[in-house]
């Protein structure tokens, strides 16, 4: 599990995430082939929730004219599998992005949390924590064994080159 650096409560109360303008968004979380075995042995979990391309397919929302996760209850705004989300729902508001040939970190400054810490001591200080993380022998393996995890995102700030290509 990554430690994370948004509070839960500040996510909570945002409502900002697992939100997308289109049913087939960039911005839907890739699926690790382990997690999608894992999500569709829990019961309950319809196969029509993991698309075609690994990701988590959003669902028509019955109140408006997006798309949501099939995992988020909207009434509290909570994730019915927070305990064992996606590795990609665990590192958001964090990224892995393809740019040209190198494999970056980055952040999505439309998270408001990160938007208002991005510059502080608290935020270097995860960066560099995330960073060594991925960087470690076992992330690095994961994420070549898994490429679909690594997007080409737009709009997001780099923040540090991962060890991916070396």
């Amino acid at each position: 599990m990554i430690k994370q650096f948004v509070p839960q409560e500040f996510c909570l109360k945002c409502q900002g995430c697992c939100r997308f303008k289109e049913a087939n968004s960039l911005w839907s979380p890739c699926l690790l082939d382990v997690e999608i075995q894992a999500l569709l042995d829990k019961p309950g979990i319809p196969v029509a929730s993991i698309s075609i391309d690994r990701r988590i397919q959003p669902v028509a929302n019955p109140a408006g004219a997006d798309f949501l996760c099939p995992f988020l209850v909207t009434l509290n705004n909570q994730c019915k599998i927070y305990d064992t989300r996606p590795f990609e729902c665990q590192l958001y508001p964090f990224l892995i992005n393809l740019r040209n040939t190198k494999v970056l970190l980055t952040v999505d400054l439309n998270c408001p949390y990160v938007y208002e810490q991005i510059n502080s001591q608290l935020a270097k200080d995860y960066i560099v924590y995330l960073t060594k993380y991925l960087n470690s022998a076992p992330l690095l393996a994961m994420l070549k064994d898994n490429p679909q995890i690594i997007q080409a995102y737009e709009d997001l700030r780099e923040v540090a080159e991962l060890n991916f290509n070396r």
